[in-house]
């Protein structure tokens, strides 16, 4: 009985997942038939080749699985698709949802009408999809003269995220029945902050599931390479075509999960990324990173003039290139890269003090202001005079800017863009806004403050997330690296021992194939093989942790060193073995 309900509900769980694609067909931006012509028909054409190559061509075994498996990769891409991107259309209108509300009911509790509130918000670029909806419902106010309580329950019932669509639901018979919106918002604030806390844990739920499953496929596919690299030499197979087909799988595996989590991870950035105004931390990343470029440029240049042996820089270096083995030779023109990544980490370490800090202080000010009745430029006299930590330098430039009668506006524009933090700029646009329209400083202070702390009690948890992640990624690494190149020195062994023992004297010279390897050529395709590795998983930790772009960069050279210098130690401690 128990067994045939798992089936059933096995059943029932794969017809809702079809019709779930079938579904997101028709909410795709491209055209059904288009789609089918430009994606979808190409890839089922190199499926069909592919399993024809993988039957007809005269390859070994371990080349025909891997052309087999790319067709069905490329196949079962071309069919998910539109699915991913519905799932990616939904998550971008979930990440920023507890944003949008709040910027919602501050704009509520303001003198402007309800309708300008939804005008105000569809031109936040910021908000992306969330702000093409809120466009959607002011065309249909606007355009269509529908009420604003229908157009909201029209857009419920066509958009794809369910908190969203219970939000706009809700507030759309609220309206209806007659309550203030600013009422409704401020009631639903809780009921926000939980659905985007249980959005953001599951979130990072799928990541752990995801990561689990990135180390099995990783895993598996390190198994195949080394059978790739292995078998050869017993079956007399092309080596380089068999490790070479392999590796391409291996690839597309790799690109194929980073795809996914990047769809999964929560949007949720640390930097306040503008173009108007270069703060000290963006100028000192941007020196770094083209320094970093140039050294590793002419690193690579002098590498190329010692391989050719041109010049006598290239004939000095050309004796040290010989001797160095292959991955340290690729690994160190990179290792400048490292540095920017470094200064990055440096500030955004910052950027976290100075977002535990806000809270507190947009708290008091708020609170001050009300119970003063006073300009902002006063109550900032006494606050800067308190300890607000890393905070308080800008709190100062912000209290100096505003007593030179500088615009408020782009007081706070500057006070936002020195702290470098994505949530300060978006939580003090709210709070300038909302107090220049008549908000009360009070309501709108500790509803920004609530907020924010619920926020940063979840980054605390994608930390945690993330450094698991950078554990997992460090060791597969390594792993991998051990495993690459232990079974090819196996395979020099094996060769050596058919040189050494003159086999084919001994007529058994057929067990042992040692002339398929172009053993220099392969090594490079294993080197070639981590530098790929380092660089999607370093994409993969950028993408998980949020923060600044420079970090994928000390973890992108971190990760080929892990890689080389375990390449090495494995041939170092392979040829100490054989010589004992």
């Amino acid at each position: 009985m128990a067994g045939e309900q798992s089936t059933s509900m096995q059943a029932v769980q794969v017809r809702d997942f079809i019709s779930d694609i079938i579904e997101s067909y028709e909410q795709m931006p491209m055209e059904l038939p288009r789609y089918l012509l430009a994606v979808l028909g190409p890839a089922i054409v190199f499926f069909l080749l592919s399993v024809a190559g993988a039957i007809a061509l005269p390859l070994p075994l371990l080349v025909r699985i891997p052309v087999f498996l790319l067709g069905v990769l490329l196949l079962g891409g071309a069919v998910l698709y539109p699915r991913l991107l519905v799932e990616q259309t939904r998550r971008s209108l979930e990440n920023q949802l507890h944003l949008l509300i709040t910027h919602m009911t501050v704009l509520s509790t303001t003198n402007i009408d309800r309708v300008a509130v939804f005008r105000t918000l569809a031109r936040e670029e910021e908000y992306g999809e969330l702000a093409t909806e809120m466009n959607r419902i002011v065309q249909l106010v606007d355009a269509w003269n529908q009420s604003l309580d229908d157009a909201c329950q029209r857009r419920a019932r066509e958009v794809p995220s369910k908190p969203l669509a219970d939000f706009l639901d809700r507030l759309a018979y609220s309206i209806n029945a007659g309550q203030s919106i600013d009422d409704f918002l401020l009631g639903e604030q809780n009921a926000m902050i939980q659905k985007y806390i249980t959005v953001y844990e599951s979130a990072l739920g799928n990541l752990e599931v995801m990561k689990d499953l990135y180390l099995s496929m990783i895993l598996s596919m390190t198994f195949a390479i080394i059978n790739a690299i292995v078998l050869p030499i017993l079956t007399g197979t092309d080596a380089t075509m068999t490790i070479g087909a392999v590796i391409v799988l291996f690839v597309f595996v790799q690109l194929g999960f980073y795809f996914v989590i990047r769809t999964m991870s929560p949007h949720d950035p640390l930097w306040y990324h503008q173009r108007e105004y270069r703060t000290k931390a963006n100028r000192q990343i941007d020196i770094t990173l083209y320094g970093a470029v140039g050294l590793s440029i002419t690193m690579v240049l002098v590498l190329a003039l010692g391989t050719f042996n041109l010049t006598p820089v290239g004939a000095t270096v050309r004796p040290i290139m010989i001797e160095l083995p292959i991955p340290l030779l690729i690994s160190t023109p990179l290792t400048p890269l490292a540095v920017p990544g470094i200064v990055a980490r440096r500030h955004e370490k910052r950027i976290g003090e100075r977002d535990e800090e806000y809270p507190g202080f947009i708290r008091a000010l708020g609170a001050s202001e009300t119970a003063k009745q006073s300009t902002t430029t006063a109550v900032l006299k006494t606050l800067k005079t308190k300890d607000f930590g890393v905070l308080s330098r800008e709190i100062a430039r912000l209290y100096t800017r505003l007593r030179m009668r500088l615009d408020p506006d782009r007081s706070w524009f500057f006070f936002t863009a020195e702290t470098n933090s994505y949530l300060v700029q978006k939580f003090s646009e709210m709070y300038n806004v909302g107090r220049s329209m008549g908000g009360k400083p009070k309501l709108l202070g500790e509803l920004i403050s609530r907020n924010m702390n619920e926020i940063i009690k979840l980054r605390r948890q994608r930390k945690q997330s993330t450094v698991t992640l950078i554990g997992v990624l460090y060791g597969i690494t390594a792993s991998a690296s051990f495993a690459f190149f232990i079974g090819l020195e196996v395979v020099e062994i094996l060769a050596s021992f058919s040189t050494e023992m003159n086999l084919d004297s001994l007529q058994f010279g057929t067990l042992i194939y040692a002339g398929v390897y172009d053993v220099p050529f392969i090594e490079y395709m294993l080197t070639l093989i981590i530098l790929f590795n380092a660089l999607l998983s370093s994409l993969m930790i950028r993408m998980v942790d949020g923060g600044h772009k420079a970090n994928a960069y000390l973890h992108f050279v971190m990760l080929v060193w892990v890689g080389s210098l375990m390449a090495v130690a494995t041939s170092s401690l392979a040829g100490a073995l054989i010589s004992v």
